[in-house]
Parts: C-alpha cells; sequence; structure tokens
C-alpha cells in the first residue's frame, strides 16, 4: 500500500464512489439499489416535510419558560436532528432490502479495482445467502439501538442534553453510515463483523469523514437519492487500499 492511498482521506474516497459507480460493467449492479433508494427515500422525505414543523414544536415545548431564549439556537440543531434520524432510519430500511445487490455490486467492483476476474456468482447465489446477510444486518441494529437509545434520553433533558445531542447525534449517524457501507467489501470476505469494526476504528477519522458525507447526502434531498450505490462504491474503494491486504486469502 503506497504512501499516497494511506493518505486518502474518507471525503475523497466517497467522491471517488462517484465516478465508480458509473464504471461500463457495473451499472447493472448500481441501477436496483438505486431504485430502491429512490424509492424509499424518496417517498418518506415527502412525508417528513408535511410533518417536521410539528415535531419541531413538539421537542422545544419540552424547555422550561425561562429559557425560551435557547429556543432560536436548539431550532436548526433539532432539525439537523430529525433529518439525521429520519435519513439513517430510512436508508437502514433501504439497505435491508438493497444488501443482497449492495454485496454483489461491491464484489464486482472489487474485481474491477484489483484486475481479477468478475466473479461468476449473481443474483441466484445472492438469493441463496440472504440468512447470512440478514444477520449481518441485525448484527448492526444490535449495535446500533442501544447508543441510539442513550443518545435519544438526551433530547429530553433541557438546556445541556438538547444542545449536545444533535452534535453526538450527527457523529454517531456518521460512524454507523461508516459501519454501514464499509461492511459490504468486508463481508464479502466473510470477515466478522466485530473484526470490521475494530478494524475501522483505526482509521476512525477516514471512517468518520466519509460517514459524515454519506450522512450530509443522505439528508440532502434529490441528493440522497443517489447516495447508496456511491456509498457502496466509496466504501469498496476504501477497502481495496486500506483493508483488503490483511484479508486477501480469505
Amino acid at each position: 500500500m503506497n504512501s499516497f492511498k494511506q493518505s486518502q482521506s474518507g471525503v475523497q474516497y466517497f467522491l471517488k464512489g462517484i465516478s465508480l459507480a458509473m464504471t461500463p460493467g457495473l451499472r447493472r449492479f448500481v441501477f436496483i439499489p438505486l431504485l430502491i433508494n429512490f424509492l424509499l427515500l424518496g417517498g418518506s422525505f415527502i412525508y417528513l416535510f408535511n410533518q417536521i414543523g410539528s415535531w419541531i414544536d413538539q421537542i422545544l415545548a419540552q424547555i422550561p419558560s425561562w429559557l425560551d431564549w435557547l429556543s432560536y439556537l436548539l431550532w436548526p440543531l433539532i432539525v439537523i436532528s430529525i433529518l439525521a434520524v429520519f435519513s439513517y432510519f430510512f436508508s437502514t430500511l433501504a439497505n435491508w432490502i438493497a444488501a443482497p445487490f449492495n454485496g454483489l455490486l461491491a464484489e464486482h467492483l472489487e474485481a474491477k479495482l484489483t484486475g481479477q476476474p468478475a466473479p461468476s456468482g449473481g443474483v441466484l447465489d445472492a438469493v441463496k445467502d440472504l440468512p447470512r446477510i440478514f444477520k449481518r444486518e441485525w448484527q448492526k441494529l444490535k449495535y446500533y439501538i442501544p447508543k441510539a437509545l442513550g443518545l435519544f434520553i438526551l433530547f429530553f433533558i433541557p438546556a445541556i442534553g438538547q444542545s449536545i445531542a444533535p452534535v453526538l447525534w450527527f457523529l454517531f449517524t456518521a460512524w454507523m453510515m461508516a459501519i454501514q457501507y464499509c461492511d459490504y467489501p468486508f463481508d464479502n470476505h466473510k470477515v466478522p463483523f466485530e473484526t470490521m469494526r475494530d478494524e475501522l476504528k483505526t482509521k476512525r477519522g477516514k471512517c468518520l469523514s466519509f460517514g459524515s458525507l454519506v450522512t450530509l447526502f443522505t439528508m440532502t434531498p434529490i441528493l440522497n437519492l443517489f447516495v447508496m450505490p456511491i456509498a457502496v462504491c466509496g466504501a469498496t474503494a476504501m477497502w481495496v487500499d486500506v483493508y483488503r491486504d490483511t484479508h486477501k486469502n480469505r
């Protein structure tokens, strides 16, 4: 692994994913995740924009009257938090549905990036692997839920809790987005979830910057419709450059 690859940031890998997603020969693997993202995230954000005003009012109503002046500071943070929670929930749902196809995309892209022959397996092989794939998604959910509940409680603690909760929630969502997308190439090589998570921690800054950009794109209407295959491609490029040498014999 050369020094240039070691120095690339998570942001660079995400941007690299944009061009990789349009690579000839990969578009058929990009199409189904893209379609799933269009349907789920597109529909969910239409609902969100019809409800977000009342949700913000309910949260701000928890602030004591003597701290009303904080409402102006908390309002944008609450909006960001709601967008982050909503985005993560529906992107997770989309990833559950698209997991077999995202795995195929990561597998075929890795073959192209490393000059290896294209995998012979296809959608039918991915369907046969569904029990293992969904078990892996469940492991991510078990990791996510306890930490998410702890952060959620902070929103009900006036002033201090409500001030720091949005920032912590964004960082946690960014970390989970990194785990979500980096896991596809790791899982293709049967690397255990705990091992994958620990290896991402060794490059936490790189992974957080990657996950932060994924989160921002997922929170942004229109852009969020395209983020899934881009993130899979960017995470796969990161795997090839940073982590693959450790597991290439698997």
